[in-house]
C-alpha cells in the first residue's frame, strides 16, 4: 500500500496495523556520515530509508521534517542529559516541543505529513471536489494537545479531539482548549476516556460518517508517529559516542517508560535496521501487562475496580480510565492492554517461522496474530511459545515500577549533588556543547513521574549491565510541569522546593486564563449526536 494511503488511514479496512513489507538496512558508513548530522538532517536520512522518492520527493521531504522541527525550544530537539556520570546514567529529553510531550516529536511530522498529501491531491481540485481529512481522536491528555499543536492552521484538515471533562489535567486541558484555530474542535464529554474512546469507535465503524468526513486517526497506530520516533534513538547513540564518556566497545540500553508500546517499538525498528543497541529495556508502572509478559510469556489482561484501582492523582489526570487500568501517577501510561504490541507479535512469528517462502512467512505471522487477538478479546490473555518468548527476550528486558519506587525517583535526583564538571563532550564543557546533543546540566534535576519509571528501570537494568562497559540512555516523555501534582506530592517537604520557579515553564503562565472554545457533550450522544455535533462543527469551521 502506497505510504500516503497508510497515513491518511490510519487503521486498515479489517481494523489491523500497518507495517512495513522489509525493515531497511543502514547504508554503508553510515555511523561516519550520520554521526555529526542536526536532528532534522539526521531525520532526512533514516525517514528516506522508508519513504520513496517516488511518493514524496526528497526537496519536499526535507522541508516538511525541517518545517517540523522548526517548532522546538532546543537547538538539538532531542538533548541528552548526563543523569548519573560515574554510572553512565544519561537521560533523553523529549519535552521540548511545543506542548512539552515526546509525541511533540511525531505530530508535528504528522500534521505536515496531513497537510502535504491533501495539498498535493487538491492542487487541480475545485473547491467542491476538494479532498478534506476529518481527524478524530479521543485522549486523556497528552495525545489531545499535541495532536491539536500539529494540525492547528492545517489546509483541508479538521480535528476532533474528545476528552472526559475535568478527568484530565488543568494543564493539558489549557493547552488544548485555548488553541482556537478555525479547524480546531474541542469536545469535553460528560463520563471517562473509555466514553470517549467508545465515541470514536463507533465513528470509525460508521461507513456514512467515513464517506462524508474521511476520517483519519493519529494515536500511536498510525504507522508515521513510529516512523518519526525511529529517529531520535539515532539521536541519542550519536550524542553518546560524540561524547568523551563513552570508549570504543561500550555498550548501549535504551529504557522506555511505555503503555502503548509505540515508543519502545521505534527503539525496535532501528536496533532491527542495524543501530547497535545492546538491549531495550520495557519499563511500566503498576499495569504492567507488558512487563508479565516478558516474565512469563502470558500477555493477559488484569482489570481492577473499586479500592484497588484508586490510586494517582485526579489533577494529573488519573481518573479519566474505569476500564480496569489501576490508576497510578503516570496516568498516560494507565493501559490494560497496549495497542502497538501486535506489531512486535507478528514479527517475532515472522522471525521463528520455518517456512521458506517470503509470503507464507508473512500469511503466518498475520493468521497466528489474529489468533492470539480473538483470545485476548474472548478470554482476556494468551500465552505464546517458549520460542516466541526467547525471541522476544532477544532485544528486549523488562521492568515494573510502583507509585512509590516513582515518588522516591524523583526525590533521590533532585537531592542527588550535582557534578557540572563530571561530563564532557568533544573535549568541550557541557555547557558550551548544546550543538553536540547535550544539554546542560543543572544544579537540581527535575523528574516527572513517567520519566522517572524510566530512570527507576534503568537503576535496576544497571544491576545486570553495569558501568563502565554499559551506558543507559533513559527517555525522558514529558516535562515535570504537565504533572505538577506528582512532583509537589514527591518534593513539597524539600526546604526551599518552589514549584512556579523551579518547574513551571513561562509558556505556562497564564495559560489557564485564556480564552477557550470547547463544546460539551452529553454521556448519552450515541453515534447519531455525534454525528450532528461534527456536521454542526464542520459548518461552524467554514464560517470562522
Amino acid at each position: 500500500m502506497p505510504f500516503e494511503d497508510v497515513v491518511l488511514k490510519g487503521l486498515a479496512s479489517d481494523g489491523g496495523l500497518f507495517i512495513p513489507e522489509e525493515i531497511p538496512s543502514l547504508p554503508d558508513n553510515w555511523a561516519e556520515r550520520w554521526r555529526r548530522l542536526p536532528f532534522a538532517d539526521l531525520a532526512y536520512e533514516v525517514l528516506s530509508l522508508y519513504i520513496s522518492p517516488s511518493e514524496i520527493p526528497p526537496s519536499d521531504l526535507k522541508a516538511i521534517i525541517d518545517r517540523s522541527y522548526s517548532t522546538f525550544r532546543h537547538p538539538s530537539i532531542a538533548p541528552l542529559y548526563p543523569l548519573a556520570p560515574s554510572q553512565n546514567l544519561h537521560l533523553l529529553e523529549l519535552f521540548h516541543g511545543p506542548t512539552f510531550a515526546f509525541k511533540d516529536v511525531a505530530l508535528q511530522f504528522l500534521g505536515n505529513l496531513f497537510e502535504y498529501f491533501l495539498v498535493r491531491r487538491n492542487a487541480s481540485s475545485n473547491t467542491h471536489s476538494r479532498h478534506h481529512l476529518t481527524v478524530i481522536g479521543a485522549t486523556s491528555g497528552d495525545t489531545g494537545s499535541a495532536a491539536i499543536y500539529g494540525l492547528r492552521g492545517k489546509k483541508d484538515v479538521s480535528v476532533f479531539i474528545l476528552h472526559p471533562k475535568g478527568r484530565v489535567s488543568p494543564i493539558q486541558e489549557a493547552q488544548m482548549t485555548t488553541v482556537l484555530d478555525a479547524n480546531v474542535h474541542n469536545l469535553a464529554v460528560e463520563g471517562t476516556f473509555d466514553d470517549c474512546q467508545d465515541m470514536v469507535k463507533a465513528l470509525f465503524a460508521d461507513p456514512e460518517t467515513n464517506s462524508v468526513h474521511n476520517l483519519g486517526a493519529v494515536n500511536s497506530i498510525n504507522w508515521a508517529r513510529i516512523l518519526a520516533q525511529i529517529t531520535y534513538y539515532f539521536h541519542a547513540y550519536f550524542s553518546l559516542i560524540n561524547s568523551l564518556s563513552f570508549k570504543s566497545g561500550d555498550k548501549v540500553r535504551f529504557v522506555v517508560p511505555t503503555g502503548n508500546f509505540g515508543d519502545v517499538l521505534a527503539g525496535y525498528f532501528a536496533k532491527q535496521m542495524g543501530l547497535p543497541i545492546e538491549k531495550l529495556v520495557v519499563a511500566t508502572n503498576e499495569n504492567d501487562i507488558l512487563d508479565r509478559f516478558w516474565k512469563t510469556g502470558w500477555y493477559e489482561k488484569k482489570p481492577v475496580h473499586g479500592e484497588a484501582a484508586k490510586g494517582g492523582l485526579a489533577n494529573d489526570g488519573a481518573k479519566a480510565h474505569e476500564d480496569g487500568a489501576k490508576e497510578t501517577l503516570s496516568p498516560a501510561m494507565d493501559i490494560l492492554v497496549s495497542s502497538n504490541f501486535e506489531r512486535l507479535l507478528w514479527f517475532l512469528v515472522y522471525q521463528v517461522s520455518s517456512a521458506y517462502i517470503i509470503q507464507s512467512r508473512r500469511e503466518e505471522a498475520g493468521k497466528q496474530v489474529k489468533s492470539w487477538l480473538n483470545e485476548l478479546k474472548n478470554n482476556g490473555g494468551f500465552s505464546v511459545s517458549p520460542e516466541i518468548l526467547r525471541a522476544a527476550k532477544v532485544d528486549f528486558e523488562s521492568e515494573c515500577i510502583s507509585d512509590i519506587a516513582t515518588i522516591e525517583t524523583i526525590r533521590d535526583f533532585y537531592n542527588a549533588p550535582s557534578k557540572p564538571d563530571t561530563i564532557q563532550s568533544n573535549g568541550n564543557s557541557v555547557a558550551k556543547s548544546l550543538s553536540n546533543g547535550y544539554s546542560a546540566q543543572k544544579a537540581k534535576y527535575i523528574l516527572d513521574p513517567h520519566s522517572a519509571i524510566g530512570v527507576a528501570a534503568s537503576l535496576l537494568s544497571l544491576t545486570r549491565a553495569p558501568p563502565p562497559a554499559t551506558h543507559h540512555i533513559s527517555l525522558a516523555t514529558a516535562h515535570p510541569a504537565k504533572f505538577a501534582s506528582a512532583v509537589q506530592l514527591a518534593l513539597a517537604e524539600n526546604e526551599g522546593f518552589d514549584f512556579e520557579t523551579e518547574v513551571l515553564p513561562a509558556e505556562f503562565v497564564g495559560l489557564e486564563k485564556k480564552e477557550r472554545r470547547v463544546r460539551a457533550v452529553e454521556k448519552g450522544a450515541g453515534l447519531e449526536g455525534m454525528r450532528r455535533i461534527i456536521e454542526e462543527e464542520v459548518k461552524a469551521e467554514a464560517r470562522r
